[in-house]
């Protein structure tokens, strides 16, 4: 079983409201989920991001892949993603990341240029 991490849209018609849920990736957008993380209000200004993080932590390092939207709406409200596949690919020493606190800290990164 595929499980995401996604927007649920609430609200009334041109007011929309989002839910950060957990869901099987072949149930619909607004169908069934398994458990609720977060809020998502994009009309208040700035927009408001409430999110469980310790909650969608411990889904992500169980394997729930987290939307691109979902991904950028949980680095805004301070859950460390970038940090999750610690163990996996490099060995912990390897790693250019280290954490300061509760956010990742990124050593000797170079610019880009265009």
């Amino acid at each position: 079983m595929a499980v995401k991490i996604r927007l649920r849209r609430m609200g009334a018609k041109k007011k929309p409201f989002y839910r950060i849920i957990v869901a099987d990736s072949r149930s619909p957008r607004d169908g069934r989920f398994i458990e609720e993380l977060g809020t998502y209000d994009p009309l208040k200004d700035p927009s408001e991001v409430k999110v469980d993080g310790d909650k969608a932590l411990e889904w992500i390092k169980n394997g729930a892949q987290p939307t691109d939207r979902v991904k950028i709406l949980l680095e805004k409200a301070g859950v460390p993603i970038s940090v999750q596949a610690k163990g996996e690919g490099k060995a912990a020493e390897e790693d250019d990341t280290v954490l300061d606190g509760e956010r990742p800290v990124i050593k000797d990164t170079v610019p880009l240029t265009s």
